[in-house]
């Protein structure tokens, strides 16, 4: 486990340095084997987390890559830039929240716009946390999330069993 935070840690700062950023990388672990690469806020930010994070997934994937490549036993990465993904979990937590509420007081099903693997899973733990029911649905970029008020489910199930 050492061996590939070690050789992940090193992978990146070596990609960061190609473009000129020479800084530390904090690396850590999670329970679920994760290693987590924090990348201090630096003034190329904004280059380096891209459009919607997509330039930080692309380092996140050449690191994961890199490791699998090359026989280390974790691979699974999450970088993160000047917090950019803690951050924006949070926003995301915030507007689930209130979508949340709105889909408590109309008792009615609402679909939610496309969104990233990352914030789905943030708008899934707020919904469930919230005793809301959620369905993924959709393919790639057109995946998004569909939440149910309980009682909406409830009538789903029934409508079910007295089909059969």
């Amino acid at each position: 486990m050492e061996e590939s935070i070690q050789y992940a840690k090193k992978y990146l700062e070596n990609l960061l340095s190609f473009f000129g950023v020479n800084i530390d990388v904090y690396a850590t672990t999670t329970d679920n084997e994760v290693i987590e690469l924090h990348v201090p806020s630096t003034h190329l930010n904004g280059f380096l987390i891209g459009q919607h994070g997509d330039t930080m997934r692309a380092l996140q994937f050449m690191v994961m890559s890199a490791l699998k490549n090359n026989g280390y036993e974790v691979t699974r990465v999450n970088v993160d830039v000047a917090d950019y993904k803690k951050n924006r979990a949070e926003r995301v937590a915030k507007e689930a929240e209130a979508w949340v509420s709105e889909v408590k007081s109309s008792a009615k099903p609402m679909e939610l716009k496309p969104m990233n693997a990352a914030d789905r899973r943030t708008v899934h733990q707020v919904a469930s946390e919230a005793g809301l029911q959620t369905e993924s649905v959709g393919e790639g970029r057109d995946r998004h999330i569909i939440l149910k008020p309980v009682e909406d489910v409830a009538a789903e199930e029934t409508a079910v069993e007295t089909k059969d």
